[in-house]
């Protein structure tokens, strides 16, 4: 049996694993999970991960693994998407646990209120705008010194931050503000390359 990849296509989370995949040629099947409509709360599904959330994969061996970057660091174990050098790949990893705790929860929370739950950009909290423009900011700052995160190749760190950042304008943030951000994305979907 090959990799299975249990994901929502409207998530960030999980599209990311589904690009590393693609990105390394690696053969898996995809299963759709509906967050919307509860099927990680279910029976079958909280038997793979107890913890019902997606994206998570079944490995050829059986084995099952969750949480989309330590997703993301197995299947590119090896490849050109990890930084040879200690210190590259350290960097690295400092973006993705950035990412998972200052970027997508004002991100992409902010895109899921305006876009699934139809909350009007101006009713978002403003905390939430506020942090979301920071972590934009923060990230235009940071490759206004680069083509990419870290160094100046592709690496983990670009697909992990490019899943949400490249849909913020959804959640009310106005990418026009940030052309280093945008011209990172246009770099990044063109290396992966991302189709949807």
């Amino acid at each position: 049996m090959g990799l299975r990849i249990f994901g929502d296509s409207i998530s960030g989370n999980c599209l990311k694993v589904r690009w590393t995949a693609e990105r390394l040629g690696l053969d898996y099947e995809w299963i759709e999970i509906d967050l919307l409509k509860g099927e990680t709360r279910t029976p079958q599904f909280l038997a793979i991960n107890p913890a019902g959330q997606v994206p998570v994969v079944i490995l050829s061996d059986g084995r099952p693994l969750a949480q989309s970057n330590a997703i993301l660091l197995h299947l590119a174990e090896g490849s050109d998407l990890i930084p040879a050098d200690a210190y590259a790949r350290a960097q690295m990893l400092e973006w993705m646990f950035w990412e998972q705790y200052s970027h997508e929860p004002y991100v992409a929370v902010a895109r899921f209120r305006v876009r699934y739950e139809g909350r009007p950009v101006e009713r978002l909290e403003p905390r939430l705008v506020e942090r979301g423009a920071a972590a934009l900011q923060r990230l235009e700052d940071a490759l206004a010194a680069g083509l990419f995160l870290v160094g100046d190749k592709l690496s983990l760190a670009d697909v992990a931050l490019v899943a949400y950042t490249r849909l913020a304008g959804e959640g009310g943030f106005d990418l026009s503000r940030y052309p280093q951000v945008q011209a990172w994305i246009a770099r990044v979907e063109a290396a992966l390359p991302i189709k949807d």
